[in-house]
């Protein structure tokens, strides 16, 4: 149990997606600080399995860093919304893969994984989704495949920039790899 105390809100800033607060908190030495955090509204990162391969969407510029980044689809869980009722429409609209063609959607977590850092709170939702083979995915919208195997995710790690993609990335690979594959799951992780 923490001795620390919240004494005030100072300031709050709402929008759709992110939340900018200031606070008054006395520690657990008895001084009285001022603390400012950012909440913002969970993240979806969906792992995209296609004839055996990992697929990354085009690279997306990204402001805070001032260039482009290779990523898994991804945004924002809207209000309201379960993680996997988004899927299809992340897949649809960084992949251009339809509904239709997602054989299996499998959740790597039941609950949030908390990503917090001194500054800023969220939540962070991994899913797995099987893409029919049959299905084409258009070019324009690949950035990179890698074979779903330990050296393909291996390149992977060495190409992605943003981290809740690693994280998910690399729980899948500890589920699979100890074989505590997810409910359902149709995926396994290769030998090789």
């Amino acid at each position: 149990m923490s001795a620390w105390t919240r004494l005030s809100e100072i300031v709050r800033l709402d929008s759709q997606w992110v939340s900018l607060i200031g606070e008054r908190w006395r520690c657990d030495k008895g001084q009285e600080l001022e603390y400012w955090r950012v909440e913002k509204v969970d993240s979806v990162i969906v792992l995209p399995v296609h004839s055996g391969r990992l697929v990354c969407v085009s690279p997306t510029f990204r402001p805070g860093i001032q260039r482009e980044t290779l990523d898994f689809p991804g945004g924002r869980l809207p209000a309201g919304k379960q993680p996997l009722d988004i899927v299809p429409f992340l897949l649809e609209r960084e992949l251009g893969v339809p509904a239709t063609a997602i054989s299996q959607i499998t959740a790597l977590n039941q609950q949030p994984w908390m990503i917090n850092s001194a500054f800023s709170n969220q939540g962070l939702w991994g899913l797995v989704a099987d893409i029919d083979p049959d299905c084409t995915i258009p070019q324009q919208h690949i950035g990179q495949t890698a074979p779903a195997t330990a050296p393909g995710v291996a390149q992977l790690l060495d190409a992605l920039d943003c981290l809740q993609c690693r994280a998910v990335l690399l729980e899948w690979q500890r589920q699979l790899a100890h074989g505590a594959e997810p409910d359902g799951a149709l995926c396994r992780w290769p030998e090789n």
